[in-house]
Parts: structure tokens; sequence; C-alpha cells
């Protein structure tokens, strides 16, 4: 698996991998939507999840 790794010339930054989390975040949000009755507790972990992106920015 070592050709996997990548080289520290090759390592993503910081901004690129915050940015591809977000892409992820919103599909996966984008494909929640459609079902409006989450379970409780997903859905409060769902909203956790949102507080806490809006207090890291």
């Amino acid at each position: 698996m070592s050709g996997l790794r990548a080289n520290d010339s090759e390592q993503m930054d910081r901004r690129t991998s915050r940015a591809i989390c977000d892409a992820v975040g919103e599909r996966l949000e984008q494909s929640l939507r459609p079902d409006p009755r989450l379970p409780t507790h997903l859905e409060q972990l769902l909203n956790e999840l949102k507080r806490r992106e809006r207090e890291a920015h």
C-alpha cells in the first residue's frame, strides 16, 4: 500500500482538505434532504454538526 501514500510535495493543504470536506458535507446534506422524517437522534447530530461548523467560521 506504499503506492497510496503521498510524497510530502503531493500532500493536500488545509484549504483543499476543507473544501473537499465541505463538498462531501453538502452532498450528504442533499441526499438526506428528501426524507423529512429523520430519526430524532440523527437530526440532533446534524444540528450539532451545523452548530459546530458555524462556530468554526
